[in-house]
């Protein structure tokens, strides 16, 4: 390298250095006027992490003012947000008064959220792992896309996480590699502060090893940030090789409670297990107790020529990396070191202490510049301006909208046939939308874990094919050997097969369902599984939603009517999982044509602006399919509800089912009907988006300044107040309990409240009461 390019290196190091430090202060004093400045209304202290925000600084500085550029996507480690916040402040993407109330209503978030915060985040982050996770699948999201021409090779970026080492003991993370390695993952970087400290304590000794031993199975390049420019040329010296073997084999813990103790305390453990090394003890007398502090502290993570080189190595190829850089939890902080520091606060005296090291003006705090001259700030605020992430000033897209099939093209999928299980209906309605030519088809895409043709995907898969980077022949269709799965692999697929863990499937789906605003362009992703499991992979969908990712999650079969397969596949609380969660409506249709109602409705909202995602707990038991009088049922079973069979003015009761039950509610209607002549049988699509509308509708008042009437309040006001409610639904009764609330009518909840068992569906509805019989004497108890 010539003389010049060195030294204009060497300046540009030194001016990243600077900024720094100026980052850290920023992010420091966020914390600081959250905790200790701004007024406490409650009492209860706010946080911040001072300490986490220490050690990934460098790490944060050398990324986004060096190596990252417009079409990379970053998934921040959650504790590392008030650095995040700091960045995009000097970038011009964060406001003063956003950082001033960080962590009060309206502020800055306390973890990076795509839909709560105004800065430029990727992914919304803070539960722990899932973040991790989800830029391996945009990375999968983003080579589908390519694969049709939709990014271009040029435009290809990279996903990248920026996690804790305590991270790593979250078991979704492996989940996530094996399937990134079974899909041949690339253009990922994840980047490990590895400060050997976690919430509670140090870590144990000797992690660094195995999770690289792991990392390379994967077939993930490993790169390991020991060692500081400054320790590297130590270690070159007489006696240096000695140093640097202690450090090696200090434990975690020893390491740590020297680093928080000082110069001094190295000096005097280092003196003593040096003894018998003559050129090591002269080589750390070398050093002046601060000096030397320093260089047993500044690892490779907190080095940013270190850092900058491996950013650049790592940028010539898209293979997927891991780094694992050493890094001082609480650097340069008071507490730097302590086991306890992970919730430290620096009180007024420390952060005085640290504003004056650092060369801040007293009063002038919010100026992340303060005190430096005129020509260091036109430097710095030069140096900000040509970091090539600085150079897109809109990186959240609009995806153009995409014609969806209407619900009566859908409906043409299902007609006829006779009787029919809601799950084969969508297998129906899938099938026809795999035959279309349309660019909706082709933005279609599908993912289950391992359980495709189970859920009735396999004739969709058919069609369009599974997706992979690399094409792999259907051996058996080529041996002539018989199958209803001709599954063929290649680019062209629209169908991702996942290995059988359903974080996976929800993680995927976070990332399909946000490649509109990510990459432009929008897909319609539909994922399955059963619907027990959907409890396996709640955290991951609860992620999903937050981030306010669209898709069709199809949830089947379900509940006690899976009857042969025994009580730990057969649902239970699901309904009120689908009731609880936001983000997400929730639906259990009964009947064929509402399947393909409510999935004509699902793709309509994927991309509305006021949209969100939509569950479909769906059913095997084929029954027989009401005839239909006119189309206003449509308009009901979008709403939530409908009336099946209408009550007379007079009517003392009405039976209410949802879902798979209904031969069971419709033979109790008919037999009610002998003695309750007026008797009604109202059909529940969604307990779900009925509560939500009955919720909003009592506090419209306020909200919206005039009391309007709900759905549930208009279909339950045909009905006189003395007269009672029999609910049924093959799950928790409390998913239609709270119906008795909306006008005070009398009520008896059929429902699931304990585990099942193996057997057939007569035997079973009548030992856990969901057959005719069980609603006529719930029926008897009310008018009794």
């Amino acid at each position: 390298m010539a003389d010049g390019s060195l030294t204009a290196k060497r300046q540009e190091i030194a001016l990243l250095r600077r900024l720094e430090e100026r980052i850290l202060w920023l992010a420091s004093w966020t914390i600081h006027n959250a905790n200790h400045r701004r007024e406490s209304r409650d009492g209860l202290k706010v946080g911040g992490h001072q300490a986490s925000c220490a050690s990934m600084t460098t790490l944060m500085t050398a990324l986004y003012m060096k190596a990252l550029r417009p079409q990379d996507r970053v998934a921040v480690k959650p504790h590392a947000s008030p650095v995040f916040h700091a960045i995009q402040h000097l970038f011009g993407r964060q406001s003063l008064d956003k950082l001033k109330a960080f962590r009060a209503l309206g502020g800055a978030q306390s973890y990076p959220s795509r839909t709560k915060d105004v800065d430029d985040v990727d992914f919304s982050t803070g539960s722990v792992g899932l973040g991790v996770a989800v830029t391996a699948f945009a990375s999968l999201a983003q080579d589908y896309l390519a694969a049709r021409g939709s990014v271009k090779p040029e435009a290809m970026g990279r996903m990248i996480s920026l996690l804790g080492d305590a991270e790593l003991d979250e078991g979704n993370i492996y989940e996530a590699l094996i399937e990134a390695c079974k899909h041949d993952l690339r253009n990922t970087w994840w980047i490990v502060d590895y400060n050997r400290q976690s919430l509670d304590a140090t870590t144990k000794d000797r992690m660094f090893t195995r999770y690289g031993e792991i990392f390379e199975a994967a077939g993930w390049t490993v790169e390991t940030l020991k060692w500081s420019k400054r320790q590297r040329e130590a270690f070159e010296r007489p006696g240096g090789a000695a140093l640097k073997a202690w450090i090696e084999t200090a434990p975690n813990d020893l390491y740590s409670a020297l680093t928080y103790q000082g110069g001094a305390a190295w000096r005097e453990r280092l003196t003593a297990d040096l003894a018998g090394e003559p050129d090591a003890l002269a080589l750390v007398g070398a050093y002046k107790d601060v000096d030397l502090g320093e260089l047993m502290t500044e690892l490779g993570g907190h080095c940013l020529e270190t850092i900058l080189e491996a950013f650049e190595r790592a940028s010539r190829d898209d293979a997927p990396r891991f780094f694992i850089a050493y890094t001082v939890k609480g650097l340069r902080l008071p507490f730097q070191g302590h086991k306890d520091n992970h919730a430290g606060l620096m009180n007024p005296t420390q952060i005085a202490e640290l504003r004056e090291r650092l060369g801040v003006v007293e009063g002038e705090e919010w100026d992340a510049l303060s005190g430096l001259s005129s020509a260091e700030r036109t430097a710095l605020k030069g140096l900000v301006a040509r970091a090539p992430f600085a150079i897109a000033n809109d990186r959240n897209y609009t995806a153009a909208t995409v014609a969806t099939p209407t619900q009566d093209e859908l409906l043409a999928a299902v007609a006829g046939g006779g009787d029919q299980s809601t799950q084969a209906a969508f297998g129906k309605v899938m099938f026809d939308i795999a035959a279309r030519k349309d660019e909706f088809a082709g933005r279609v895409v599908t993912t289950s874990p391992d359980v495709t043709v189970s859920t009735n995907l396999g004739g969709f898969v058919n069609r369009r094919g599974v997706f992979h980077r690399r094409a792999h022949e259907d051996v058996f269709k080529r041996r002539r050997i018989p199958s209803a799965q001709v599954w063929s692999m290649g680019e062209t697929g629209q169908h991702v097969e996942l290995g059988i863990a359903e974080n996976n499937l929800f993680i995927a789906l976070a990332a399909m369902g946000l490649t509109a605003p990510l990459f432009g362009e929008r897909l319609f992703p539909v994922g399955t599984l059963y619907d027990p499991f959907i409890a396996r992979g709640l955290d991951a969908l609860n992620y999903a939603c937050y981030q306010d990712a669209r898709f069709l999650l199809v949830a089947t079969p379900s509940g006690l009517t899976l009857a042969p397969e025994g009580g730990a596949h057969q649902s239970i609380g699901s309904p009120l999982i689908g009731m609880s969660q936001p983000g997400l409506d929730s639906y259990e249709p009964a009947f064929a044509d509402e399947t393909a109602v409510l999935m004509a409705h699902a793709f309509d909202r994927i991309q509305a602006a006021d949209g969100c995602s939509t569950y479909l707990r769906l059913s095997t038991r084929a029954i027989a399919q009401p005839e239909r009088s006119d189309q206003a049922w449509k308009t009901g079973v979008v709403e939530g509800a409908y009336w099946l069979k209408p009550p007379a003015p007079d009517a003392r009761l009405a039976i209410v089912c949802s879902g798979a039950l209904a031969p069971e509610a419709l033979e109790a209607h008919a037999a009610l009907l002998e003695d309750e002549p007026g008797a009604g049988l109202l059909a529940v699509t969604s307990a779900d988006v009925l509560h939500r509308d009955w919720t909003a509708a009592g506090r419209s008042r306020w909200t919206e300044g005039a009391r309007r009437t709900s759905t549930v309040e208009r279909l339950l006001a045909d009905l006189p107040r003395e007269a009672g409610l029999v609910t049924l639904v093959d799950g928790a009764p409390a998913t239609l309990s709270w119906l008795g609330s909306v006008h005070g009518h009398r009520l008896r909840a059929l429902g699931l409240e304990t585990f099942g068992q193996s057997g057939d569906l007569p035997d079973l509805y009548a030992k856990y009461r969901l057959d005719a019989d069980a609603v006529l004497d719930a029926c008897a108890d009310l008018l009794a």
